[in-house]
């Protein structure tokens, strides 16, 4: 049996992706000034080497600007180019199964590499969401904002900045038992379809806590085709007229 080994992230791609996250939220503002250098290394606890590092990463993507004697600032365009997908409005299904389908391309994959590059941390806080997202089920509450959470943990271990921006672009709305949803309906707000959620969610937990790459996309993938035909399903029905 080969060894799986994780492979550890590097500390300027850990920078990026904090600095990236809190471009995209506003904390600095369009136009705001980064912390400088000195305060940066301090923040994140990294040499100057790999502060200017994840800097000249993230003006090469055009989300900051360095200019002689004044620091560095945020781009006025500093903004996803998934920002518009988190927008759709449409109640329409088969807007949520292209969702679906553009979830799958990419969570399949995060899934892999969440088993493969988690740290304990990470995995930890994949599990926190699991639970939660089971102790709200029980209590009989809303589950949309955990359900996303779980999804997002596990993005976040990928320590690929990129599928977190991509997630948080297509927004909690996206998850079909959040109430929040233009897709969210009284079929899949049950305790049924909610329960089923959660074991489709161990199992994907389950591979990546045994660090099984081939598992976990495996799992991510049942678990999102399952979706998909539960939707395919509720517009077979719209067409009967049920």
């Amino acid at each position: 049996m080969g060894l799986t080994v994780s492979r550890k992230p590097k500390l300027a791609d850990l920078v990026i992706g904090t600095l990236r996250q809190r471009i995209q939220a506003g904390e600095y503002g369009a136009s705001g000034k980064l912390p400088t250098e000195a305060q940066l290394t301090t923040i994140f606890g990294v040499s100057r080497t790999v502060v200017r590092e994840a800097i000249a990463a993230l003006a090469a993507d055009g989300l900051v600007q360095s200019r002689q004697g004044a620091g560095v600032f945020v781009m006025s365009q500093a903004t996803s180019a998934f920002s518009s997908i988190g927008s759709e409005t449409s109640n329409k299904i088969s807007v949520a199964i292209n969702v679906l389908e553009v979830r799958m391309g990419i969570e399949i994959e995060s899934a892999g590499l969440a088993a493969v590059r988690r740290s304990a941390s990470q995995e930890a806080a994949i599990h926190e969401a699991w639970n939660e997202f089971g102790r709200l089920l029980k209590l009989g509450n809303p589950t949309g904002k955990t359900d996303f959470a779980f999804h997002r943990a596990i993005a976040a271990a990928t320590n690929n900045p990129f599928y977190i921006e991509v997630l948080d672009a297509l927004g909690s709305r996206t998850i079909p038992c959040d109430v929040a949803s233009p897709w969210g309906t009284e079929s899949v707000l049950t305790y049924d379809y909610q329960a089923g959620l959660h074991e489709e969610h161990g199992r994907i937990l389950d591979a990546i806590s045994r660090q099984d790459a081939t598992a976990a996309r495996e799992a991510m993938r049942d678990h999102l085709s399952r979706s998909q035909d539960r939707y395919r399903q509720r517009l077979r029905e719209q067409g009967s007229g049920n």
